[in-house]
């Protein structure tokens, strides 16, 4: 009954989410955080997406409408290419905000879409929510990215974060995170897990996939999925793979690089890899769901070698095809991944500002390395990990769950 109630109180609010990533265009877990929260979301309310791209959709009443906008090139032509990176989602904000909205609630994601967020408010007095799926505060490497930039991208969320009526965090330790960082009252910041669609997400056959990239279905493989960015700490999963038994098979699904600079000390790093350690593959393309399925399905383990992690919704994604996770213990991790029941956490003590590196990556490497041969070498601890996970997602992280706890907090917030 509960949630025919919620539909009939809330069918008439009107959400407005605003992203950079949004279907097709997604390439992280803000982007399929707000694909399946609208989805969901779009059940119990009306719900229009504004975000990055040529999108247009409108498929009716249940159905998030959504809408892209590109970046104003012309105005960009001079600009030195590290602060277009962040100059030009300024121009695409601008033309969300100039699109009038009567929604009763602007809710944003990244502060990508911060700045329309924030004159949405100003514009049309409408309360602002955010999701902090990450802080710039916490990825100093974005510099590399933005050059001084990465100024601007800190001053938009720092300015968002002020302005916001409510704040969600998808941990309790970005919660602890955001206060530390900004200072907010700590009553307007709400802790909302991240979500996994567990009908997408489920074991399957990789039989067909795995012969696709050319990898030996006769022997048993660790999976790692992720951007190659410091935050994802693959390069020392990389290193961690000298150590790692031979037995096991290596499946890095590692694409989009922040810079070319890192792109390059990552292809350096897998051909010293290689010279000692066969079947190591790297599919520097994003995979399809079904076919990330099908890979999470058929590995010995997943790997989340982090170094900052709001929450990880790849832990998840694993979790609900029944592969156990080795994973950092840094952020939202260990609210996700339980030590000993889903999976093993590795411990991580960082260097702290302003680079959040490990501080002796070469320990850090090693002990992710013990932490995958413990859980390969014990195919009983595997097999009660993976039913266990399943299990852990089906019981706590349901997106039907999520959007009707982020509608509940829509409803405290009067326009």
């Amino acid at each position: 009954m509960r949630a025919s109630k919620s539909a009939i109180i809330s069918k008439h609010m009107k959400v407005l989410h605003l992203t950079r990533e949004y279907p097709p265009y997604i390439y992280g877990g803000a982007g399929v955080h707000v694909e399946h929260l609208a989805r969901e979301l779009a059940k119990i309310a009306e719900v229009e997406v504004r975000c990055f791209g040529d999108q247009s959709s409108d498929q009716g009443p249940g159905f998030p409408r959504a809408r892209g906008y590109e970046p104003w090139n012309e105005a960009l032509q001079a600009t030195d290419p590290k602060l277009k990176k962040a100059l030009s989602p300024v121009t695409v904000n601008l033309a969300v905000a100039a699109t009038p909205t009567d929604a009763d609630v602007v809710h944003c994601h990244t502060w990508y879409s911060m700045l329309a967020g924030l004159w949405i408010k100003i514009l049309y007095g409408t309360p602002l929510v955010l999701t902090t799926h990450s802080l710039e505060p916490l990825r100093p490497w974005k510099e590399e990215q933005l050059g001084r930039g990465y100024q601007l991208s800190s001053w938009i969320e720092r300015t968002a974060v002020d302005a916001a009526d409510a704040i969600i965090s998808v941990s309790n330790g970005t919660r602890n995170e955001v206060i530390e960082a900004y200072q907010p009252d700590p009553s307007k910041v709400h802790v909302i897990y991240n979500g996994v669609d567990i009908n997408l997400f489920k074991k399957g056959d990789p039989s067909a996939v795995l012969a696709k990239y050319g990898i030996d279905p006769t022997r048993p493989y660790l999976l790692f999925v992720g951007r190659i960015t410091r935050q994802k700490g693959v390069i020392h999963l990389v290193r961690a793979l000298h150590d790692v038994v031979p037995e096991l098979q290596a499946v890095l699904c590692a694409g989009e690089p922040d810079t070319p600079e890192i792109g390059q000390e990552m292809e350096t790093a897998v051909r010293q890899l290689q010279k000692t350690r066969q079947r190591v593959y790297w599919i520097s393309e994003m995979l399809p769901v079904p076919d990330l399925a099908r890979l999470y399905s058929g590995a010995a383990l997943f790997v989340c070698p982090s170094i900052y992690e709001p929450f990880g919704i790849i832990n998840l994604e694993a979790m609900a095809c029944g592969c156990p996770v080795v994973a950092s213990k840094v952020g939202g991790i260990p609210e996700a991944v339980s030590d000993g029941e889903t999976g093993l956490l590795v411990p991580f003590e960082s260097l702290g500002a302003p680079t959040f590196e490990p501080k002796d990556p070469a320990k850090f490497s090693k002990d992710l390395a013990a932490q995958i041969n413990r859980l390969f070498s014990d195919r009983q601890l595997r097999d009660r990990m993976s039913a266990a996970g399943r299990k852990r997602v089906e019981d706590l992280f349901s997106w039907t769950s999520i959007a009707e706890q982020t509608l509940k907090l829509y409803e405290t917030l009067g326009k």
